[in-house]
Formats: structure tokens, C-alpha cells, sequence
């Protein structure tokens, strides 16, 4: 039988379903707990401050007030940032820009870097100083040098060195092997 109209349909189904009688269940039965709510924004912020406070700006006020420096690739795991912060890797050669001019402390460094790529070194430490004279411009040179070394693709990590090591006036280079 083929009911067109809709008061047909529903005579129909009431007819079909007559006999039918609700389950019974406890209350609550078959419901699942709501997960917690997951603050999708609040981690995105977190991921982005993290990620901001992992690379500086060379004119970053915090270079001038001394602050570490820390940069590290993706992919790096922070167990190998933390093993070069406490300078567990042997350093393997040094360069010390202390009176280099700018364009001087930038040669001194590309021709430092190529030379540690030749030889297979891992680790070496850069010494910038801590810009104590450069007056209201902050440190220069760390600036320069930390802008650089990020540009520099084999540089893995970088860390501000142990003060026995020359503290925020030095850094540890990690280089890819």
C-alpha cells in the first residue's frame, strides 16, 4: 500500500510501531564522558612563544642587557641543547673577535666556519665579548655573530658559553658531522 499523503504516512507509522515498547537501561548507560576541552589557542601561543624566545632578533634589547644566546635547527632535540649549554661536547677550536671591526669580525668568522667544516669539527666556541664599550648600540658583534650563524646551514645549536668559558661574551657552535 502506497500512502501519498502525509496524514496517511503518520496513521501508517503509528499503525507499524503500535507495539513497540522502549529499552530499558540505567540511567546514564551507554553515555560517554565528554572529553576535557582541549584549548587549542592557548597551545598555539605557547608553541609561538617558545618558538620566539628560541630565536632573537640581532637589535633584540635582551642582546644588549647580556642575555644568553640559544638557537637551535628543527629537528634538534633539547637533550642536545642542554648537553652544549653544559658543555659536555669538547671544543675543538676557538676565534676570538675582541677589536675586530665589523667587516673584519665577518671575515674572521666565514673563513673560521669553512675552516672547521674542512677539518670535521663538531664543536667550537666563538668569542664576541659582551659589548661593554660599544655604548648605547649594545653588543655589536654578538648580534652580528648569532645573525650569521643562523644563516650558516651546517650550524646545528648555539648556546651562550659557561661563564668559565666567557659566559654571555662567548658561544658554543654545534656543527652538523
Amino acid at each position: 500500500m502506497c500512502a501519498s499523503d502525509p496524514e496517511d504516512e503518520r496513521r501508517l507509522f503509528r499503525q507499524a510501531v503500535r507495539d513497540v515498547k522502549p529499552l530499558e537501561r540505567p540511567a546514564g548507560a551507554g553515555e560517554r564522558p565528554k572529553p576535557a576541552p582541549a584549548a587549542r589557542f592557548t597551545r598555539a601561543d605557547r608553541r609561538a612563544v617558545l618558538a620566539e624566545s628560541l630565536s632573537e632578533d640581532p637589535l633584540d634589547p635582551a642582546l644588549a642587557a647580556g642575555d644568553e644566546l640559544v638557537f637551535r635547527r628543527e629537528g634538534v632535540q633539547l637533550g642536545v641543547l642542554r648537553r652544549l649549554r653544559r658543555g659536555e661536547y669538547r671544543v675543538q677550536a676557538e676565534l676570538d673577535l675582541h677589536g675586530l671591526t665589523m667587516p673584519q669580525a665577518k671575515q674572521a668568522l666565514r673563513e673560521f666556519m669553512a675552516e672547521a667544516l674542512r677539518r670535521g669539527w663538531r664543536c667550537v666556541r666563538v668569542i664576541h665579548g659582551k659589548g661593554l664599550r660599544s655604548g648605547h648600540r649594545g653588543p655589536v658583534l654578538k648580534g652580528m655573530v648569532a645573525s650569521a650563524l643562523r644563516r650558516f646551514a651546517p650550524v646545528v645549536a648555539f648556546v651562550s658559553a659557561r661563564a668559565v668559558d666567557g659566559g654571555t661574551g662567548a658561544i658554543y657552535v654545534l656543527l652538523s658531522s
